[in-house]
């Protein structure tokens, strides 16, 4: 049983692997990492990318420093998934409800969601609580309350907080968009759209981890009440949801980009990424001289002037009516 376990674990995460690399190669494809939003599901994708890595490591470790590598990393990128879809909530939360901008939150919200996972998954390090942990290395079955404080408690704290704070979401722009009806505007519909398309692919994301923590949840709370009875089913049903976040991130961002999968829009996509010939260079200005007189017979070859076009009332924005030089 215990080599059905392991193989389970290693299929469900190659799966997750998959996905993530894949989701990362469409993201690079399709150019989906510009705004700050993609840019942080292009974040949780790296982070779910190589959780996924914990699970395929291989066998159950023996206690040692291995193992304790094995159930740092696991920890590390749980918590670094998980953060990153709180962020993405919260950052929604400020775009739509709070209505403010977040462009200049990048650098902080890397620190958090990079810095915080390193410090709840060091803990138990310091304290030497992490060991063989059924089919992989993680907290030992000797410290459940560690188990449930690092990882269970606040898990599910913050999914109940990310539906909360969805509600709130979903609610305000359903009331924006009542208050939108009225006389047809090509911009208020535009935003409209735009509002829906933005909550729709991201509003499944504390769905997503509610559905695969259920069954490790239970499983571990039977550890804790049995120690030395650990069941089969339980254990399966483990591990075949816990490796599986980063396959249903990929299934979540999928709903909105399968329709641009198709064999036509995959080979645009990649004649733009591959034979795009375009080139940005960098524009130098230079001083301006606006005349109605045009002197070619100036002496003087040190002003680098040019001359641009003239108008005889132009006016420029702000700055009033023009002096002839």
């Amino acid at each position: 049983m215990r080599d059905v376990i392991l193989k389970v674990k290693r299929a469900t995460g190659t799966f997750s692997l998959v996905a993530c690399f894949f989701m990362l190669f469409v993201i690079w494809l399709l150019r989906r990492y510009n705004s700050l939003a993609q840019k942080m599901v292009v974040s949780l994708t790296i982070a779910a990318f190589f959780d996924s890595v914990a699970y395929v490591m291989g066998e159950s470790h023996p206690e040692g420093s291995l193992c304790n590598f094995q159930a740092w990393w696991l920890t590390y990128f749980d918590w670094t998934a998980l953060v990153w879809v709180c962020l993405i909530t919260f950052n929604l939360y400020l775009n739509l409800v709070r209505e403010i901008r977040t462009e200049h939150y990048e650098i902080p919200y890397h620190v958090v969601a990079w810095g915080v996972p390193l410090f709840m998954s060091t803990l138990p390090l310091m304290a030497g609580y992490y060991g063989p942990a059924g089919a992989w290395c993680w907290i030992t079955d000797n410290h459940v309350g560690w188990r449930f404080g690092i990882w269970y408690i606040p898990l599910f704290s913050l999914i109940i907080l990310m539906i909360c704070c969805y509600a709130r979401i979903i609610c305000v722009a359903n009331e924006r968009m009542r208050s939108w009806l009225g006389t047809f505007n090509p911009e208020r519909e535009r935003r409209k759209i735009s509002l829906a398309e933005e909550i729709r692919p991201l509003k499944w994301y504390p769905s997503v981890y509610l559905l695969v923590s259920i069954f490790p949840l239970i499983n571990r709370l039977n550890n804790a009440a049995y120690p030395e009875d650990p069941v089969f089913f339980l254990t399966l049903l483990h591990v075949l949801s816990a490796p599986l976040h980063g396959l249903a991130n990929a299934l979540v961002f999928g709903k909105d980009t399968w329709s641009q999968l198709s064999s036509t829009g995959i080979k645009m996509a990649i004649q733009s990424r591959l034979c795009d010939s375009t080139r940005i260079g960098e524009y130098h200005a230079t001083n301006v001289r606006y005349t109605h007189d045009l002197d070619t017979h100036s002496d003087s070859d040190d002003e680098d002037n040019n001359v641009i076009f003239y108008s005889p009332n132009m006016i420029l924005k702000d700055r009033g009516p023009l002096e002839s030089v």
